[in-house]
């Protein structure tokens, strides 16, 4: 099941993507899918409404209508540095022994299409295409790995954006450089666990007015999904509806020679086999 949340800002209505690409608007039924619903089941309890049949729900023309986040902004974005091994290589920095973690303000989250904006005082905005990983219900101590895709809703694609003089230089820690408004495009989808057979076997890409920057795989993760959600769930609560964004793979601005970085004007453009794609244009703050 792959789903979606269409309409305005602060507006979306819960809609669902069906197998032959039409999109349903699903409100009458759900009032919102955010960590409430997910924690109560509402997933599985949807499905099986729309297994009745999906008479009587509006068709969404989605070529009309603006494509919000998949779900309602989350508690907590918990986002992975350096979980590949070639982008730490780019990055100058060792192959972690554990996993790192930031944060992402959750007021950086925002649709898949929507304008990105550039800090005003930034001189080094970045881009980061990333597997996204929500939480469908509590976990805390996580027995094992095996277990660990138990507690995953689905997957999406996250834009981890992101101004790299101040995650750098104003640091020690990376949440400066994280978290201005719309730097955590996601969606266009929140894909459920069950139609994605391997999340440590997707293809994912990222470019930039039209140049391919970032053409990674998440088989190359250093820490796959299930090793993350065992790990983080050990130092805090995972919370359903919780948002965490995996790790990306080289190709970012700050590795290339010389470095490159977004200007008001630019486009990316992301995919990840499976999940859809995205498209951001940048403007100035």
């Amino acid at each position: 099941m792959k789903l979606m949340r269409v309409g305005a800002p602060g507006q979306e209505r819960p809609s669902v993507r069906m197998a032959d690409g039409t999109v349903i608007d699903v409100s009458s039924v759900v009032n919102e899918y955010d960590g409430a619903w997910l924690a109560a089941g509402g997933m599985a309890a949807l499905e099986s409404r729309l297994n009745e049949g999906i008479e009587g729900f509006p068709i969404v023309d989605i070529a009309a209508e603006r494509i919000g986040a998949p779900i309602a902004r989350p508690g907590n974005i918990l986002a992975i540095g350096l979980n590949y091994a070639d982008h730490a290589a780019e990055a100058g920095m060792d192959v972690p022994s554990e996993p790192i973690l930031f944060t992402k303000a959750p007021s950086s989250y925002c649709g898949p299409n929507d304008t990105v904006f550039v800090p005003r005082t930034s001189v080094k905005t970045d881009w980061e295409v990333e597997l996204g990983v929500v939480i469908g219900k509590e976990a805390s101590y996580v027995a094992d790995e095996a277990s660990a895709l138990d507690y995953v809703a689905g997957y999406c694609i996250v834009n981890d954006v992101s101004e790299r003089d101040f995650q750098i230089n104003r640091g020690p820690t990376w949440i400066k450089g994280k978290s201005a408004k719309t730097f955590c495009p996601t969606g266009p989808w929140l894909v459920s666990r069950d139609e994605i057979a391997d999340p440590q076997a997707l293809a994912m890409k990222l470019s930039v007015n039209g140049d391919l920057c970032q053409n990674g795989n998440t088989s190359t993760m250093i820490f796959g999904v299930a090793h993350l959600v065992w790990y983080l769930s050990q130092f805090m609560v995972l919370e359903a509806g919780d948002l965490i964004a995996t790790g990306t793979p080289p190709g970012v601005g700050i590795g290339m020679k010389p470095p490159k970085f977004l200007v008001a004007g630019d486009v990316m453009e992301l995919e990840i086999d499976g999940l859809g794609s995205q498209r951001q244009k940048l403007a100035q703050a």
